[in-house]
């Protein structure tokens, strides 16, 4: 007699396309067919499990360690699998190098968020020795007894690099503050001359100590040389070039005169730190466009102008109207060192800027007649933190960085420096860059026509000024105000809006860094959106960052960095409003 039937199994073999003999039989090939599929698939899993570059393993936070592939093997130091999950069982007192602390916040944090990424910790080997790792664990939802799978990656080689790169950074801190060491043994000498010599002039005496004060500040700067430090720095350059630019009595202007040059150095210094940190990172790259030599040159003679002039010293430029390939910003740089050392070390006569063409390139060179340099010293003038008569305190300026920065860049751009010089004549620096297209030259930049068209005059000109810091809004507003501008100051977008109404200003000259995450950048968008037209604009910054510059490019601004040189400020801003026009 036929059994009766169970209506649970019935159900399950219809489910299954074996409800009957006959049915069973029809569906035979496509079951096998289709046991033969998952078979596969678990073949092809279980391959890459064994045979992942990362260590991969399965654990049960209660129970311990259940399964690993070769390559945790590996690096774990042990011969096969079986010998691995045999002696780390245990989680918590055999395979973290924490013990049961480490494996507690593990836990809780799986259990809490069922997964954890980019955990990093140190692992023991079998052999006792530690390997750093990086993990990413996940706990199984579908697992009753809180079943764990994580990937193992080996990262011992990033952490010997980081570690290297701290050390090289410990160096050169040492370094600097060796150097630091030397230049206060040199003022504390010098005070204790000028008292000694001016002990009875009450006066000069009280512009003495306000210079030392300037002395020991700079020093300070360079143990702290950061990004916080740009912000008052640049606000005292702006107030004490707003000053420069007053009537004032002797003695004062006498103590205005020593408080810029103790500030300019400083700055100086300042800034040929923060530069040659920047230029070791090995992810610093060039940013090359097809530039005409004129706009590189024009705004340093400019800037440079006020300078030679007080240091009794004839500067003179023949422009060049060609075009080269190069990084603007990079050349720049190079270009205002070597004016600058020129200036500074020609006592008597002049300094001439000039270019001249070399089959592809164009060379672009500095002459001078000052003291000139050795033949023996070409090499050495180019090392960190070297200066040629750095015995003579009086002659000592900055920390010798200028041309090593120079050398540094020069390799950047694999650009040729070159260097001639005779003692006590002067000295002739240059750097070779590549053309643009060939023939390519600019017809409107005659050497007479230098500083016209950089001398458009401020008066009247509307200008705002955008940045959260209320020092730097009044001191560029002395700055622009003495210059003959109508100056609008803003901390905010809104607050800029609601000071401009409906009449768009000449000029923007915006921070990069706003309250609220916002920046200089937005600002910018912001207001020309609102004016539909191309406002020009600078961003005056105290970030070198290149996320800085590349908002920058993308939105055609001008980039200075704090701390400002009023001088270039002036020639940027002249050259600016002149091209609007």
């Amino acid at each position: 007699m036929q059994k009766p039937s169970d209506p649970r199994r019935e159900v399950l073999t219809g489910l299954l396309g074996l409800g009957s003999q006959s049915s069973r039989k029809s569906y035979y090939p496509e079951l096998l067919a289709r046991l033969e599929e998952l078979e596969e698939e678990r073949n092809r899993y279980k391959w890459l499990f064994e045979n992942a570059l990362h260590g991969i393993f399965q654990a049960s936070l209660e129970d311990g360690l259940r399964a690993a592939n070769k390559s945790l093997a590996r690096m774990l130091g042990y011969g096969s699998v079986s010998a691995l999950v045999s002696a780390r069982c245990s989680l918590a007192e055999q395979f973290f190098i924490g013990g049961e602390e480490e494996f507690q916040r593990i836990r809780h944090q799986l259990l809490r968020k069922g997964e954890i990424s980019g955990y990093e910790t140190r692992l023991r080997r079998a052999d006792g020795s530690l390997l750093d790792v990086r993990m990413n664990i996940q706990l199984r939802p579908d697992a009753a007894d809180h079943v764990i799978e994580a990937f193992v990656a080996d990262v011992t080689e990033r952490k010997q690099a980081q570690l290297a790169m701290q050390q090289l950074n410990d160096e050169l801190e040492q370094r600097v503050q060796q150097r630091t060491r030397e230049l206060e043994a040199l003022n504390e000498s010098l005070r204790y001359e000028i008292i000694e010599h001016e002990r009875t002039q009450g006066e000069l005496r009280k512009a003495r100590d306000a210079a030392e004060q300037a002395n020991r500040s700079k020093d300070r700067y360079l143990a702290a040389a950061s990004h916080d430090l740009l912000q008052p720095l640049n606000a005292a350059r702006l107030l004490i070039s707003t000053l420069r630019e007053a009537p004032l009595e002797e003695s004062a202007g006498l103590l205005v005169e020593r408080s810029h040059t103790a500030l300019e150095s400083a700055e100086d210094m300042l800034s040929d730190l923060l530069d040659i940190s920047r230029l070791d990172q090995p992810n610093l790259q060039p940013d090359y466009s097809d530039c005409v030599v004129a706009d590189v040159l024009e705004p340093l003679l400019s800037e440079f102008d006020g300078v030679a002039e007080a240091a009794g010293v004839a500067l003179r430029g023949r422009v060049s109207g060609h075009v080269v390939h190069t990084d603007y910003r990079l050349l720049s740089r190079i270009l205002r060192n070597f004016i600058s050392n020129a200036i500074r070390y020609t006592e008597r006569g002049g300094v001439l800027v000039g270019c001249r063409v070399r089959g592809s390139e164009l060379s672009i060179q500095v002459w001078d007649t000052g003291r000139g340099i050795a033949r023996g010293d070409f090499q050495r003038i180019f090392q960190e933190f070297n200066q040629l008569d750095a015995g003579k305190a009086s002659q000592r300026r900055g920390v010798g960085l200028g041309l090593a920065i120079v050398d540094r860049i020069a390799r950047l751009l694999n650009a040729r420096v070159e260097v001639q010089s005779r003692l006590g004549r002067g000295s002739m620096f240059a750097v070779s860059i590549p053309l643009a297209v060939a023939g390519q030259r600019r017809q409107d930049s005659a050497s007479t026509q230098l500083l016209s068209s950089l001398d458009v005059p401020l008066h009247g000109r509307r200008l705002l000024v955008l940045d959260n810091e209320q020092m730097i809004l009044q001191s560029m507003r002395g700055l622009l105000e003495q210059w003959g501008a109508e100056v609008l100051t803003a901390v905010d977008l809104e607050q800029a809006q609601a000071l401009l109404g409906d009449q768009p200003p000449d000029a923007l000259l915006v921070d990069f860094h706003l309250d609220g995450g916002r920046t200089g950048g937005e600002a910018v968008a912001a207001l020309r959106a609102q004016f539909a037209c191309q406002l020009p604009a600078i961003m005056i910054t105290a970030d070198r960052s290149e996320t800085c510059r590349q908002v920058a490019r993308e939105l055609d601004i001008m980039v200075l960095n704090k701390p400002l040189k009023a001088g270039k400020l002036r020639a940027i801003l002249g050259k600016l409003l002149s091209n609007s026009d």
